[in-house]
Formats: structure tokens, sequence, C-alpha cells
């Protein structure tokens, strides 16, 4: 998958630019990327990360 499909799925799990952290997790391992990797594209296109499972934001 292209770096531009992956930010097309990113940007329709989040139609609002945010996304529950949870749901981040999932995504990453339905589209076979790192956690590390999603954190880079949610950053790159401005989404938001809610519900942080950490506390972190």
């Amino acid at each position: 998958m292209t770096r531009d499909e992956l930010k097309n799925k990113i940007r329709t799990a989040s139609p609002e630019g945010k996304i529950p952290c949870a749901a981040a997790f999932n995504l990453a391992q339905e589209l076979g990327v790192s956690r590390k990797e999603m954190g880079d594209l949610l950053n790159e296109l401005r989404i938001k990360i809610t519900q942080c499972q950490l506390g972190c934001f």
C-alpha cells in the first residue's frame, strides 16, 4: 500500500480530524504499519489523538 493510500484510509477513519488512541492502534495493525509510523502519519495529516491510553494527549 502506498503512503497516499494509507493517508486516505486514515482520513476516512477520522473524518472530524480526531481519532481515539485505541482506534489508531487497531488501524495501524489493520494497515500493517507500526504504531510509530501511524503516529507520524497522524502528525503529518494534523489528526489529533483522543482518549489516549497512555494519558499523553
